[in-house]
C-alpha cells in the first residue's frame, strides 16, 4: 500500500512538472519575437486626427486625402513596440490659411519630418523639417500630394524609401542593434517660417518701373518736353513781335 501511494505521489509530481516545464517553453515562446523584434530605418506615414498623428492603415497609393486634411511623414528608426511620428502637429489652418483653390481642387496640409541624426545611419543631419499646403485634384492620393509639394521621391514596390533624397539609399533597412540616441524620446520642434520676403522684394538690377526710353525715368521725360513747349511757345512770342515791327 506505501509502495503504491509514493508511486502515485511521484506519478503526480512528475506530471506537475512537466505541465510547469511546458508553460516556461510556451511563454518563451511567445516571449521570443518580442524580445527579439526587429527593428527598420524607415519613413512611417500618419494622418492627423484630433490633433494626434495616427499611423496610416493604408499605402500613399491607396489613401486618398480629404480637403482640409493633413498629411504627415517621419524617417527614424523604430520596432514593433515603438512609434515615431512627426514631432510637430501643425493644424490645417495654421498650413493653409489665406490659401484658396480652383474648382475640383482640395487643399492638403503636408508635414514631412526628416527625424534626427541619430535616425540616419551615419549620424548625418537631415533636411529642416517642412509644412506645406498643397492644391491637388479631389481623388489625389498621398503621394500625389508629396509630389505636388515639389518634393522629390524614391520608390520601390510601393515602399516609400527616399524623400526629397533622404535618405541617399537604402529602403527600409533593418537595424540589428538600435543606437541608444535613436532609442531616446523625441522633442518637439517648430516649422521653420516660409521665406516669403525674399519673393516679394524688388530687384535690384530690374529697371525702375517708372523708367522710359534710354534709361531715363518718366519723370525726366515729362521735365525735357516741358522745356521743349515752353522754349517753343518763347520763340513763337519772339516771331510775332519781329513780324509787328516789320509792319
Amino acid at each position: 500500500m506505501r509502495s503504491r501511494s509514493t508511486s502515485s505521489r511521484r506519478a503526480r509530481v512528475s506530471a506537475r512538472t512537466a505541465v510547469a516545464l511546458l508553460v516556461v517553453a510556451l511563454a518563451a515562446l511567445v516571449a521570443a519575437p518580442q524580445a527579439q523584434a526587429a527593428a527598420y530605418r524607415y519613413w512611417g506615414y500618419f494622418q492627423l486626427t484630433n490633433g494626434t498623428w495616427a499611423f496610416a492603415q493604408k499605402g500613399p497609393d491607396q489613401t486618398v486625402p480629404k480637403d482640409g486634411s493633413v498629411e504627415g511623414w517621419r524617417f527614424a528608426v523604430a520596432d514593433q513596440s515603438s512609434t515615431r511620428t512627426p514631432r510637430v502637429t501643425p493644424t490645417f489652418d495654421q498650413l493653409c490659411s489665406g490659401k484658396t483653390t480652383a474648382n475640383g481642387q482640395k487643399l492638403v496640409g503636408l508635414v514631412v519630418d526628416f527625424g534626427r541624426p541619430a535616425d540616419s545611419s551615419d549620424g548625418s543631419t537631415p533636411p529642416a523639417p517642412r509644412g506645406e499646403c498643397v492644391s491637388v485634384p479631389q481623388d489625389a492620393t498621398g503621394s500625389a500630394v508629396l509630389a505636388a509639394a515639389g518634393l522629390t521621391l524614391r520608390v520601390d514596390k510601393g515602399l516609400m524609401c527616399g524623400i526629397q533624397n533622404w535618405p541617399a539609399s537604402g529602403c527600409g533597412d533593418p537595424v540589428a542593434e538600435v543606437p541608444a540616441a535613436a532609442k531616446s524620446p523625441d522633442t518637439s520642434i517648430t516649422l521653420p517660417a516660409k521665406a516669403s520676403a525674399a519673393n516679394d522684394a524688388p530687384d535690384e538690377d530690374a529697371p525702375d518701373e517708372d523708367a522710359g526710353g534710354g534709361g531715363l525715368p518718366t519723370a525726366a521725360w515729362i521735365g525735357i518736353a516741358a522745356v521743349v513747349v515752353i522754349a517753343a511757345g518763347l520763340g513763337l512770342m519772339a516771331r510775332r513781335r519781329s513780324a509787328g515791327l516789320d509792319d
